[in-house]
């Protein structure tokens, strides 16, 4: 297993784990992602903020992540954290705990970039998502109506958002 930035010719691949995602969120009566743009996915792979988790020569699931979400963490976002979005997983590599391997990693970049949290988020009151970010270590801090949602995806206009926050472990000398 392997941790990487993705590259353009990662596109396709995360344009169908997204829809993969969508079409599972919608089977379970979630609040389900839109169509995200393509230019969105070209910057965040320019600004090496797209990942991808590689198993065996496949790529597993895929995550992007930010330093700042203002939007989403108001105050809260001057607290140096490293935010996590959209994670994907291939259907293949469902119930193998990526997540898990997602959390170490954040955790090791955050201790390299001198961060507090690994945050995510997650829109509408998903308790069974709820509880799964729970046992890898997040605290739902909160669940809260956005202000201000024009510069966010629109499914962030479909419902109160979740926040998660874990505090990063810092290595022991």
């Amino acid at each position: 297993m392997k941790i990487q930035n993705s590259n353009a010719a990662d596109l396709s691949k995360i344009f169908e784990l997204y829809r993969i995602a969508t079409e599972y969120m919608k089977s379970k009566n979630q609040v389900a992602w839109p169509e995200f743009s393509r230019n969105l996915i070209v910057k965040e792979i320019e600004e090496q903020r797209q990942w991808k988790l590689i198993i065996n020569d496949t790529v597993a699931c895929v995550w992007a992540t930010t330093l700042s979400d203002e939007s989403i963490w108001g105050a809260k976002n001057n607290d140096p954290s490293v935010y996590i979005h959209r994670i994907a997983t291939s259907p293949d590599f469902r119930g193998q705990k990526l997540v898990k391997q997602i959390v170490s990693w954040a955790n090791e970049y955050c201790i390299k970039n001198n961060l507090n949290f690994v945050r995510m988020d997650t829109v509408g009151v998903n308790k069974g998502l709820i509880g799964h970010y729970q046992k890898f270590g997040f605290e739902h801090t909160e669940t809260k109506e956005l202000e201000f949602v024009g510069d966010l995806p629109d499914h962030y206009k479909e419902g109160p958002v979740c926040l998660f926050q874990r505090v990063v472990q810092k290595q022991q000398n």
